[in-house]
């Protein structure tokens, strides 16, 4: 008999409702319990950001810039700027509506500390780098590993992105409902909790109709390559964008992606090598949620941005999602650093991000894969005869 596998996603929901009901009727000192334990898991996931950058930017730069043939380069170029253009788009429409869904300022760092409730220790853990210093030095890492021909550097860094990777799975996301569960006992105890989540039901509806167009328009703008019907094409890929629903992984859909882009024409070859590298590399709908959340967590904290500040941004996220490992919330993890360095998020601001990020994991998964196929489409009809 089958194990029933209890996922990320339904651990999350059941910490933020168990965090509300007993947020409702708590004495302080329990509150107190939860403060402290964010607050030494908050120092944890600040020392280990830097680490996460460098552990898995610099593998995969240094994977991705290796003899970048024409192909390579045309599908890396493709892929980019199809996570680029959900950026920005998802910026113009949260830049258009979010101000309407959002009217009250929330100060996520006064509401987390639950009307003046300290932890009852702390225990600092400074970080071996700051992130810029860590991204400047994936990058340099990455390209520098690319153009040699020695294997020692390489495996080293293949083993160090292991390392990471496991310690996301094994201590990260596991710890991770129980700091959602002690931010919205907090937020509950402080009587500010159903502001929040009012906030966080319209952004999650406005993100929905904006993958489902993103979607559209990316077979559409394929349809001019192949003249074919962009709603048959699409349908043909439902079984990817479904099975991606369930399993929360690019990864573990490339077979039924592969499949159904090769049902819709492309060259089994072409799709043989598009496929599997996209999977890591064209993250639109991930994209799409991170830049939609974090604009409204500004919005909610009337924390002042403007576009040089996003746009600047979303061209370093369109990067660091190339770094995304592939376990649940592997894309959230990527963007952490970037959202600290960049946009001045602090330790509650990036739980927050998490949370809504995971609410919505799998519908940005079956966007990434889906988005493949017509991704395929465009490359086959460069490469195909070739």
């Amino acid at each position: 008999m089958k194990k029933f596998k209890f996922g990320l996603l339904p651990k999350i929901i059941v910490a933020i409702i168990l965090g509300i009901c007993l947020g409702i009727v708590s004495p302080d000192m329990p509150v107190r319990v939860f403060v402290t334990f964010n607050a030494l898991f908050s120092e944890f996931l600040g020392f280990l950001i830097p680490l996460i950058i460098v552990g898995l930017v610099t593998p995969a730069i240094a994977d991705i810039g290796k003899g970048a043939g024409k192909l390579l380069l045309v599908t890396a170029l493709l892929a980019y700027g199809a996570t680029i253009f959900s950026g920005f788009l998802s910026y113009g429409v949260g830049q258009t509506f979010f101000p309407s869904l959002i009217s009250d300022n929330l100060k996520i760092a006064q509401i987390s500390q639950a009307e003046g409730i300290q932890p009852y220790f702390t225990v600092a853990i400074p970080a071996p780098l700051n992130v810029m210093t860590s991204l400047v030095m994936a990058f340099t890492l990455g390209l520098g590993i690319a153009h040699l021909d020695g294997k020692a550097l390489k495996n080293m860094f293949g083993e160090f992105r292991e390392i990471i990777t496991k310690t996301i799975q094994v201590v990260v996301l596991p710890l991770l409902p129980i700091y959602i569960f002690g931010i919205f006992f907090n937020m509950t105890h402080s009587g500010e909790v159903f502001k929040v989540l009012s906030v966080f039901v319209k952004i999650i509806g406005v993100i929905f109709v904006m993958h489902i167009f993103l979607l559209i328009f990316q077979y559409v703008v394929a349809s001019f390559f192949v003249h074919k019907n962009p709603f048959r094409l699409l349908a043909n890929m439902m079984p990817a964008y479904f099975t991606a629903l369930g399993t929360q992984s690019s990864a573990a859909t490339i077979p039924v992606t592969l499949r159904q882009t090769i049902l819709n024409g492309v060259d089994k070859n072409i799709a043989g090598f598009v496929i599997p590298l996209c999977a890591t590399i064209h993250l639109s709908g991930s994209t799409m949620k991170i830049v939609a959340c974090s604009l409204a967590l500004m919005m909610m904290q009337g924390i002042a941005y403007d576009f040089q500040m996003m746009a600047g941004f979303i061209l370093m996220l369109g990067v660091t999602m190339v770094a995304a490992p592939g376990v649940p919330g592997g894309a959230i993890m990527a963007a952490l650093g970037i959202l600290s360095s960049m946009l001045g998020f602090d330790q509650q601001s990036l739980a927050l991000m998490i949370a809504l990020y995971i609410a919505m994991d799998s519908f940005g998964t079956a966007c990434n894969v889906t988005g493949d196929g017509a991704l395929a489409l465009i490359v086959d009809k460069c490469f195909g005869k070739k």
